[in-house]
């Protein structure tokens, strides 16, 4: 069972003077974090696809047992709302993804808060995700002609692959919710968000996914050392059942990285 603790993104220019030294260039930041934390979130994802290349560029800064969680696009999570989302899905995964090879960890998915638990939709979502790379490979080859010329339909390797689900409204803190998930083997997010979202602690996977955006005021505020001890507990129960992925999205006033490192060090 491995801990994997890092941060939601890596390009932040507060950081710059503060968590990275002063003088390091830009294009060597996510090479900095990476011997410092052993995971990231690319949430550049969430915005827009990116290429085969950023996503090999990636992969060659870290070291080998390093983990990326890969944020999936706000086009399925927010616009189509988990419906009609198939060639998106293969957009998805055509535009790189794959290229991370063995340093692929989970893909995060994330709804609005306006989404509300659907058990069909739900269902039907997290049915129709790939569970290994050569699935997702072959869903790729679907892609539309937006990634035509630019896509990755191919891997080097089978590899299955994990899934994470971060749901903002509470009406997803239902037994049929965590029901469905625990079928597809969908891991629901433990997520700490300033007491804005709900907070549902229950494992639906053979892994667990941690988000923390906030301990008082949601994406700015630091964890305190009693915050981070309650949370290393967490974490170490969590983990007697599998992996376990955490990520700081607090990052406004340069938290994230500090409180990740500050976890990390309670759980080696």
């Amino acid at each position: 069972m491995t801990v994997r603790v890092g941060t939601s993104g890596w390009v932040y220019p507060p950081w710059r003077g503060t968590f990275y030294p002063k003088g390091l260039v830009q294009r060597r930041e996510l090479e900095y974090l990476s011997h410092t934390l052993n995971s990231v979130e690319i949430n550049g994802t969430f915005y827009s696809l990116q290429r085969p290349e950023s996503f090999r560029r990636w992969a060659e800064q870290v070291p080998d047992d390093f983990a990326f969680a890969v944020k999936g696009p706000r086009f399925i999570t927010h616009m189509k709302k988990l419906v009609d989302v198939d060639v998106p899905l293969a957009n998805f995964f055509a535009s790189g993804v794959l290229a991370l090879g063995r340093r692929l960890g989970p893909v995060l998915w994330q709804l609005p808060a306006t989404t509300r638990f659907d058990p069909a939709v739900l269902a039907d979502f997290v049915g129709r995700l790939p569970t290994t790379t050569t699935a997702a490979a072959d869903l790729a080859t679907h892609h539309d002609n937006r990634l035509d010329g630019r896509a990755l339909t191919s891997v080097d390797t089978d590899r299955p692959l994990r899934y994470a689900l971060e749901v903002r409204n509470p009406e997803f803190a239902d037994p049929a919710a965590y029901r469905i998930l625990r079928e597809a083997n969908v891991a629901l997010v433990l997520a700490d968000s300033a007491g804005r979202f709900p907070v549902i602690n229950e494992d639906t996977a053979d892994f667990g996914y941690l988000r923390l955006h906030g301990d008082s005021e949601l994406y700015v505020s630091g964890y305190t050392d009693e915050a981070l001890d309650r949370w290393a507990t967490t974490v170490r129960a969590r983990a007697r059942g599998g992996d376990v992925y955490v990520y700081f999205d607090n990052d406004t006033k340069v938290r994230a990285p500090i409180d990740a490192r500050g976890l990390l060090g309670r759980l080696a």
